[in-house]
């Protein structure tokens, strides 16, 4: 079954049932007001007093008491197992921006199928937030204005060829792969790294803390 299109018109804070850190939900709320989750992140949201704007997924993870909680109309129930319920949000939520937490920090294959859905829906502009790092898909192109020693690290999911300036060791026309070359613990040296890939398979690691310098950079590429 496809999940219908949800179409929201401001920047969404999706929120999972992984390790979720009060102090990032809140970091992501202020940029992302509108909230979310999938499946076990709605009792997440409720144990921290917040009320999700709709709750998607297989529903497995949520007790019916906890449903009864949630109004009727804001749950999203997908049966099928062909996906994870964070890629259900991603085929269904249609925003400007996600900013998605909760996904990272506990079970590893949760996490490593978050990474997997960022590439599985390039056309989302989904930012994941960890207790530490932010991670997103690299655009075609991009700018971002960073301080300099920012550690800036470049994982390949799959073959690309990536070119940047402004980071202390080149990357410049390598060939990257995940059982190749990748590109972790780089650092930014002058103020503004610019990035191109050949092909989005690029995944972006950052400290959390830029994560207002990097939704600058990403609507610099929505409006360019």
């Amino acid at each position: 079954m496809n999940p219908p299109n949800v179409v929201v018109n401001h920047a969404v804070t999706l929120l999972g049932a992984g390790r979720s850190i009060p102090k990032v939900v809140k970091q992501a709320l202020s940029f992302a007001p509108i909230l979310f989750a999938a499946d076990g992140g709605g009792k997440v949201a409720l144990d921290m007093g917040l009320m999700p704007e709709g709750v998607i997924g297989d529903l497995d993870s949520l007790t019916p008491e906890i449903q009864q909680q949630l109004p009727a109309d804001r749950v999203y129930r997908f049966p099928d197992q062909d996906s994870t319920d964070f890629d259900k949000c991603l085929r269904t939520i249609h925003a400007p921006l996600i900013l998605a937490t909760g996904f990272t920090g506990l079970r590893l294959d949760h996490e490593l199928a978050a990474y997997s859905s960022l590439l599985r829906h390039p056309d989302q502009r989904c930012i994941l937030l960890g207790e530490v790092d932010l991670c997103f898909l690299a655009p075609e192109r991009m700018r971002i204005d960073l301080p300099a020693g920012t550690r800036f690290s470049l994982f390949p999911m799959a073959s690309c060829v990536a070119n940047a300036t402004g980071l202390r060791w080149p990357v410049d026309g390598l060939i990257m792969a995940p059982d190749g070359v990748i590109g972790t613990s780089n650092e930014v040296t002058t103020g503004q790294v610019t990035l191109q890939v050949s092909e989005r398979k690029l995944l972006v690691i950052l400290p959390r803390v830029h994560l207002e310098a990097v939704i600058k950079a990403l609507k610099g590429v929505m409006n360019g």
